[in-house]
C-alpha cells in the first residue's frame, strides 16, 4: 500500500483520507508494507495529528509489518517518529529514508 501527502495538507485532506482507508483496510492481508511518500510535503496543519494516529493504529490491527517513509530532510519529520512509538504494535519494523530507490530497497528486505 502507498500513501502520499504533498505540499500543504490540511485536516480536511487527512479526513478523506482516513475515509478511504478504512474501506481498503479490509483488502489487507497479515504482514503488508506500507510506502509513506512525504518528499513533496511542505506543511501539515498541527489538526491532521488524530487522524494520522487512528491510521496508525488501523494500520497496526490490519497487520503491517514495515512502514517505509520517504522524507528527504529529516527536519520534516512532523512528529512521526514519536506518534510510531505510541501508535504502531512494537513488532513493527519503520524506516525512514531519503529517496524512494532507498525506500524501495528498504521495501524489500
Amino acid at each position: 500500500m502507498k500513501s502520499v501527502f504533498s505540499q500543504r495538507v490540511t485536516a480536511d485532506e487527512t479526513r478523506q483520507w482516513r475515509e478511504k482507508l478504512d474501506g481498503m483496510l479490509s483488502e489487507l492481508k497479515p504482514d503488508f508494507r506500507l510506502l509513506s511518500d512525504l518528499s513533496g510535503l511542505e506543511s501539515m496543519e498541527l489538526a491532521c495529528a488524530p487522524d494520522i494516529e487512528w491510521s496508525m493504529e488501523r494500520f497496526s490491527k490490519a497487520g503491517v509489518s514495515k512502514v517505509v517513509r520517504i522524507i528527504p530532510d529529516p527536519r520534516q519529520d512532523i512528529g512521526l517518529s514519536i506518534m510510531s512509538l505510541f501508535h504502531y504494535r512494537r513488532s513493527v519494523s519503520i524506516v525512514t529514508c531519503q529517496t524512494m530507490e532507498e525506500a524501495l530497497k528498504a521495501l524489500e528486505n
